[in-house]
C-alpha cells in the first residue's frame, strides 16, 4: 500500500481543481491518501524579508514533511492567463527555501482543469518543466477541459475520450510508486 499525498495549487474555497482531485483519489481504495485543501494553508508572499523577519510556519514545514514522507504525489494545478496560479508558484518558492529538492525522486501526477476548452494545458506545461527542478518525476499529466460539462456534477467524467486518459495517467503514475 501507497501512501499518496494529493492537492491542488489553488487556494480558493470553491477549486474546481481540488475537485478534479477528490475525484481522482476517490477510488484509491488500496492506498493510503492524504488529501489536502490548500484553501485551508495561507501562505504570505514570499520575500527575503519576510522569510528573515518570521521564518516558516508550522503549516509550511508540515507540508514539507507531508511531501517528504509520501510515495506519489498527485497536484491539480489552477491556470490564470496561461500559467500557474501565483499561489500556487508562491508555494512551490516557499518549499524550495525549506529544502530545494523538497520532490526528491517523488512521482508526481499532474493535472489541471479550467472552464474552458484548454483545460489549463498552459499552468501544466509550466509546472511540469518547473517541479524536475526541485527533484520531481512528473510521470503522466491531465488535461481536463470544460469543467462544468465533464465532471462537474457527476461522479465520472462524461467525455468517454478524457475518461480513459485520466483513467491511463492515474494507472502510470500508480505503477511508479
Amino acid at each position: 500500500m501507497a501512501k499518496i499525498l494529493a492537492f491542488a495549487g489553488s487556494n480558493s474555497s470553491q477549486s474546481i481543481n481540488y475537485k478534479l482531485v477528490q475525484f481522482t483519489v476517490s477510488g484509491l481504495d488500496n492506498h493510503e491518501v492524504q488529501l489536502l485543501n490548500l484553501a485551508n494553508f495561507p501562505f504570505p508572499m514570499y520575500s527575503e524579508d519576510y522569510e528573515r523577519d518570521n521564518g516558516y510556519s508550522n503549516s509550511l514545514i508540515e507540508l514539507k514533511n507531508d511531501i517528504a514522507d509520501a510515495d506519489g504525489i498527485i497536484i491539480a494545478v489552477n491556470e490564470h492567463n496561461s500559467n500557474p496560479s501565483a499561489y500556487f508558484k508562491n508555494l512551490i518558492d516557499w518549499l524550495s527555501r525549506l529544502e530545494r529538492t523538497f520532490l526528491q525522486d517523488k512521482p508526481v501526477l499532474l493535472m489541471s482543469t479550467s472552464k474552458g476548452k484548454r483545460g489549463g494545458v498552459g499552468a501544466i506545461e509550466v509546472v511540469k518543466n518547473i517541479l524536475p527542478r526541485f527533484g520531481a518525476n512528473v510521470t503522466a499529466t491531465f488535461s481536463l477541459p470544460f469543467f462544468a460539462d465533464n465532471l462537474g456534477t457527476s461522479n465520472q467524467i462524461a467525455d468517454t475520450e478524457l475518461a480513459e486518459a485520466h483513467s491511463k495517467a492515474l494507472k502510470t503514475f500508480l505503477e511508479q510508486i
